[in-house]
């Protein structure tokens, strides 16, 4: 699935990444992110999606930060495509706000939550930009061919799967790795969520939790069954990020994981 002219999402194709805050919290905080991430993949040579939301419309509490709103994160985010000449995507939550978003963003997102929702599904479809829709944590994986068919429905074939965990009682997800090769027998290229894929919905009463920790592991699981990208949400300072302070990976320490993942997604995928 061609991203731009230089960079086609292929399970079979060297990976690629989806990064960036969870939330826009200030325009500093973005560019800073964007600047340091964009360093990094270019001296490892991966091609990178800069990701950050405008609205997180389905954060646990009324009083939970969710973002500066459709106009001014847009903003932002056409700043960084200008800056640091980067593709860039960011989540929709109703059907009217998908054309207003695809005037700036190169892919456009399905939240999970909203994966099965056809409404949503044919209207980002109808954009006719590159789709990444986000697996819903209470979805199969063969499940997905129902969504692909949606947004296939508009005439728009160029549609990414995302896996990101699945409900396992309340307040927590478990990773089935079978997924992956499951959705790519749908024949789309697959992304891994390795740190949503560590959350805990709601844990904390008026927030998720989570643990940071295992997303590396669970990110070389991913590789190693040979995904095309790997989504991971990456803040400056994740204890004072205003969403998923608990999963988000610290970016400084970021561009060690990324050499390795790049090894791994190497080793599996030159000797097939």
């Amino acid at each position: 699935m061609k991203i731009s002219d230089n960079f086609i999402a292929s399970n079979e194709g060297s990976f690629f990444l989806i990064a960036g805050p969870c939330v826009i919290e200030s325009e500093e905080q973005v560019m800073e992110t964007a600047h340091k991430l964009s360093k990094i993949t270019d001296r490892h040579e991966i091609d990178l999606i800069f990701k950050s939301s405008f609205d997180k419309a389905n954060r646990s509490s009324i009083s939970s930060y969710r973002g500066p709103g459709m106009e001014r994160g847009l903003e932002i985010l056409q700043q960084v495509k200008d800056e640091y000449d980067l593709p860039v995507i960011t989540d929709f939550h109703v059907p009217e706000q998908a054309a207003r978003v695809a005037e700036v963003v190169d892919v456009l997102q399905v939240p999970a939550f909203l994966s099965r929702q056809t409404d949503m599904l044919t209207a980002a479809g109808k954009t006719g930009l590159p789709i990444h829709v986000k697996k819903g944590q209470f979805l199969s994986a063969d499940g997905m061919d129902n969504v692909i068919n949606k947004i296939e429905s508009t005439g728009n074939e160029q549609i990414m799967l995302c896996e990101r965990g699945e409900m396992f009682g309340y307040n927590n997800l478990v990773v089935d790795m079978r997924n992956l090769d499951i959705m790519k027998e749908l024949d789309k290229p697959v992304v891994f969520d390795t740190t949503h894929s560590v959350q805990r919905p709601g844990a904390r009463g008026d927030s998720s939790g989570g643990d940071r920790r295992f997303a590396p592991t669970l990110a070389r699981a991913a590789l190693s069954a040979g995904v095309a990208g790997i989504f991971a949400e990456v803040h400056p300072n994740p204890p004072s990020a205003k969403c998923d302070a608990a999963t988000q990976l610290p970016l400084n320490e970021f561009e060690s994981l990324v050499n390795q993942w790049k090894a791994i997604d190497e080793t599996v995928k030159n000797g097939k």
